[in-house]
């Protein structure tokens, strides 16, 4: 562990490149992360239908906990007393969690914002609650994860230019603010040391984008997230703003796309220097009863999958795949039976998982825009 600003820094280093590709290695107490590296997502303190062990057969690195949920039901504090978020969540490895900032976006219709913080209800009681940049590190510090994340307002994809900046600027003010709160605590959390990012914003308009890179820079954080993007922009919009963003933050940090999991698109911000990505969109998608492949998705509740035979993907080593027939995970879906959604959570994370380590072996062998362009366009 390096020290940055006499915070903690967890070494990234850069082990090779192929255009704006690239391959890192992220070093934390709790085991090395290899990026490009694609995070589950346990937004209650569980990535739903899949248990930590199998989240390791899969070969999950990195897992996400949402800051939000967790300080609502059971409470931070339980969670510190109940030994922290690894032994709550029973994982081992690298848990990143998120500082609730996603749900002041979502929230945004029934919450107030100003720059002291967020008030809301909550969604279980509708009881009233303040988050602010300062309540945001201390529920991240009691939970113990080991990557945090600074407190940022997400305005919608269609939200004007004069909200857009008035989010990204708040957004730079209550960054400088997480910082300060977690130096006091000299970057410790319930389980060790945490390293603290920042997350950019600016909507999908370029001098706002770069105002933010210049503002969190100023301050100085260890790794950078891409915030503020698949939130209702076109795709197009979406990856220049993450291609010109990238071009601004510092070469040696890590960078942190949020809210992301459509293959696809996990290929093209790869292929813009993006490192790390989390989405609850493999895992929600299962449960719909619905297939990542690579010539696209399944829906396994169309008719034409119930006498199939065939796994869901060749080759694909998930339990789904390595046992189950297309026809009999039919049948668990239609019927709502919960080893279907296990399976086809499982097979979705591999799916995933495997991708984002090709992407990566074709990094280092050079040959990324070939691997990229071989995959079919419907993946």
């Amino acid at each position: 562990m390096r020290l940055l600003d006499g915070l903690p820094d967890f070494p990234f280093s850069i082990e090779a490149r192929d255009g704006a590709a690239r391959a890192g290695r992220l070093e934390t107490p709790r085991g090395v992360v290899n990026t490009p590296c694609f995070m589950p997502v346990g937004t209650k303190g569980t990535v739903k239908a899949i248990t930590a062990e199998r989240l390791g057969t899969v070969g999950a690195q990195i897992i996400l906990a949402n800051t939000y949920h967790l300080a609502l039901r059971p409470g931070s504090e339980v969670v510190r007393r109940l030994g922290g978020l690894h032994r709550f969540m029973q994982w081992e490895g690298p848990i990143l969690t998120d500082s609730g900032g996603y749900q002041v976006f979502s929230l945004r219709d029934t919450a107030r914002v100003d720059d002291t913080g967020v008030v809301f209800r909550s969604i279980y009681d509708g009881s009233k609650h303040e988050f602010t940049p300062e309540r945001a590190i201390a529920e991240q510090q009691a939970l113990g994860g080991d990557i945090v994340m600074c407190f940022d307002q997400c305005p919608p994809g269609t939200a004007g230019e004069a909200a857009v900046r008035e989010a990204m600027e708040r957004t730079s003010l209550w960054a400088a603010r997480c910082k300060r709160a977690h130096q006091e605590k000299d970057g410790l959390g319930t389980d060790g040391p945490q390293m603290l990012l920042g997350i950019t914003q600016g909507g999908v308009v370029p001098h706002l984008r770069r105002a933010s890179v210049e503002q969190l820079s100023a301050i100085g954080f260890p790794g950078y997230a891409i915030g503020g993007l698949t939130v209702g922009e076109n795709r197009r919009a979406m990856l220049e703003t993450t291609a010109l963003t990238i071009s601004l933050l510092p070469d040696d940090r890590l960078r942190y796309f949020m809210g992301l999991g459509d293959p696809r698109g996990l290929v093209e911000t790869i292929a813009r220097g993006v490192d790390i990505f989390d989405c609850v969109l493999p895992t929600r998608t299962a449960r719909m009863g619905t297939a990542f492949t690579r010539r696209g998705r399944l829906n396994m509740r169309n008719a034409e999958h119930a006498l199939s035979t065939e796994p869901l993907e060749e080759g694909c080593p998930c339990a789904a795949c390595a046992g189950y027939s297309r026809g009999s995970i039919r049948h668990f879906v239609m019927q709502k039976e919960i080893l279907g959604m296990m399976l086809l959570t499982e097979h979705n994370l591999t799916f995933l998982v495997r991708l984002v380590a090709e992407a990566r072996q074709a990094i280092v062998a050079g040959c990324f825009t070939y691997f990229a362009d071989s995959l079919d366009a419907a993946c």
